[in-house]
């Protein structure tokens, strides 16, 4: 018992190291940034350092006003949104796909095919059917991001042992108790792993929608500070994008855990 015990506390502090390291190795990429930028003496117009680029979403600049607040919700806002769309849509087509072998070898083809054409091709094509708005980045997000999570998806459900399905086989169970009690819990770690993938892809994506299709966001703003040559704030939504795509990864990870404890019980106990 005090075994298990000493176990369990020099867990706790290896843990808290590892979180600080990743939290260390953020604060000191952004430290030498600013220190190559300083020595190396670059002209801002090229590399902004990380404090003019964080200076400017804090602060009011008198050159120019970004509504930050706003487009910073409005980018959030067609994130989050295109992430769900993403999550329940692309894992509802990978079951399906998973499900039958019939529906797999018709659609994945045409997934292929589509997931080869770059977002930034379609946007415009996408902007004349729909016109400016939520609607259209929700759907570049989507389209962006939606192909790794049916893939893993369909590849979890797939990987289940066929010793394992043979004795479900044997003990007569049924296709959908097979798959509630025996596929989706192996697929788990695929669809996760999915979900991590597209907490980037769905930025990605809504950031293409708005610097083709939007009049708000953070992806407008980087079109306007490009048309006034003005450095910091793109610098700045580049940062924020990143803080947001890193933000959802950690929620993503916390719901790993509580959906699937028996996976992290080494790091509980």
């Amino acid at each position: 018992m005090k075994a298990a015990i000493t176990v369990k506390n020099k867990k706790k502090p290896r843990r808290l190291s590892q979180r600080l390291q990743s939290i260390g190795a953020v604060f000191l990429f952004f430290l030498v940034w600013e220190a190559v930028v300083r020595i190396a003496n670059i002209n801002e117009a090229f590399i902004s350092t990380p404090s003019s680029a964080i200076a400017h979403l804090l602060f009011a600049q008198p050159d120019a006003n970004y509504h930050w607040q706003k487009n910073i919700s409005v980018t959030l806002y067609d994130f989050v949104l295109g992430f769900l769309f993403t999550a329940v849509g692309g894992t509802l087509i990978g079951i399906l796909i998973g499900w039958s072998k019939t529906i797999q070898k018709a659609v994945m083809p045409l997934f292929v095919m589509f997931n080869s054409i770059p977002m930034v091709a379609i946007a415009p094509i996408l902007l004349i059917w729909m016109g400016y708005g939520l609607k259209t980045n929700i759907l570049i997000a989507f389209l962006a991001s939606f192909f790794p999570m049916v893939i893993n998806t369909s590849a979890g459900l797939a990987s289940v042992e066929d010793d394992l399905l043979d004795l479900v086989r044997y003990l007569n169970g049924s296709k959908w108790q097979t798959f509630w009690k025996i596929r989706l819990p192996s697929a788990l770690p695929y669809i996760f792993s999915g979900l991590k993938i597209c907490t980037t892809l769905s930025v990605m994506g809504v950031i293409v929608g708005e610097l083709i299709a939007s009049d708000s966001g953070l992806g407008y703003v980087i079109v306007n500070a490009q048309l006034m040559m003005d450095t910091p704030p793109m610098f700045a939504s580049l940062i924020m994008m990143s803080l947001l795509g890193w933000g959802m990864f950690l929620i993503v990870s916390i719901v790993e855990r509580l959906a699937m404890p028996w996976a992290f019980k080494d790091e509980i106990q």
